[in-house]
Order: C-alpha cells, then structure tokens, then sequence
C-alpha cells in the first residue's frame, strides 16, 4: 500500500513505506517534506535590497544608543534618589 505525503502530494509522488524502517522512514520523511517545503517557501521571500538594509541598520544602530543613554541617565538618577533616600533614614 502506497503513502502519499504531504508535500509529495502536490507533486504527484507516493512514497512506498521500507518494512520494518517503521520510525527511520516516518523520520526521513518528515525531513525531506520539510526540505521540500522551505525551498518553495525559500522561492517566495522577496528580499529588502541593499539600500533598506543599510537603513533600517542605522536605524537600529540610533535606537540603541539612544536607549542606551536614557537608561543610563535613568540609572544614575534612581540611584542618586536612593542614596540620598538611605543617607536621611540612616542618619535617624
């Protein structure tokens, strides 16, 4: 009895199943659907040209050191408050 595959299936094969492979066969199987099915899926990705990379790259690049500067100053105030906070309770 032939099994048909999923993505076998859609280019017409079967696939005979090995007796005794039980697990091996469903296995390599498994992988060659998937295989089968990221190269379509590969065939499909239009991909961002060179100019929208380096965009979006820079953009990220600012964003980060922008984050990067405000948590900092962020830090530096909460932990000064702090101090100051321990200092007036400690001094009692």
């Amino acid at each position: 009895m032939a099994k048909i595959v999923a993505g076998a299936a859609r280019m017409g094969k079967e696939e005979k199943p090995v007796p005794g492979m039980g697990w091996i066969t469903e296995k390599w199987t498994g992988m060659r659907e998937f295989y089968i099915e990221t190269r379509l899926e590969m065939k499909r990705v239009t991909w961002p040209s060179r100019k929208q990379v380096q965009s979006t790259t820079i953009v990220v690049v600012v964003t980060v050191f922008f984050f990067g500067a405000f948590f900092l100053l962020a830090d530096t105030v909460v932990g000064k408050l702090i101090d100051v906070l321990f200092k007036r309770l400690t001094r009692g």
